[in-house]
């Protein structure tokens, strides 16, 4: 089955991602949700999804951080990781990119992207 983690601090967040996974057709798709990177991190080690999004900004640990810790594990570095975010400067691209980060979104967000970026991984994993 796959399985997707969204980490994010705000409950309307985690329920529109939720949601708008929930409409891919054809796949079941176990859904994660995590309300900080400290959270996540737990989820992460325990189930191994094969997408998570993450917030930049969460409490206890932020979603550079957890990005960072995904992609310089050995275990976890294969996940896919998007991190959305409000915060759209230059200088954030920067760091998400620095953190290894798979995709980048500044929000507010196409839920159709969200769909198609979560259809591509799942290809990749069938395949």
């Amino acid at each position: 089955m796959f399985k997707a983690l969204i980490a994010d601090d705000e409950i309307h967040m985690r329920f529109l991602l939720s949601e708008t996974l929930k409409t891919i057709e054809d796949e079941e798709i176990e859904i994660l949700t995590a309300s900080d990177g400290k959270i996540a991190l737990s989820l992460i080690k325990k189930h191994m999804p094969d997408i998570v999004f993450l917030d930049v900004m969460m409490p206890c640990i932020d979603g550079f951080e957890v990005c960072s810790y995904i992609k310089n594990s050995m275990e976890t570095k294969k996940i896919y990781t998007v991190l959305l975010t409000a915060k759209g400067q230059e200088i954030d691209k920067a760091m998400g990119v620095k953190s290894g980060a798979d995709l980048y979104i500044t929000k507010p967000f196409d839920p159709d992207y969200i769909i198609e970026i979560t259809r591509r991984i799942i290809s990749l994993k069938n395949n």
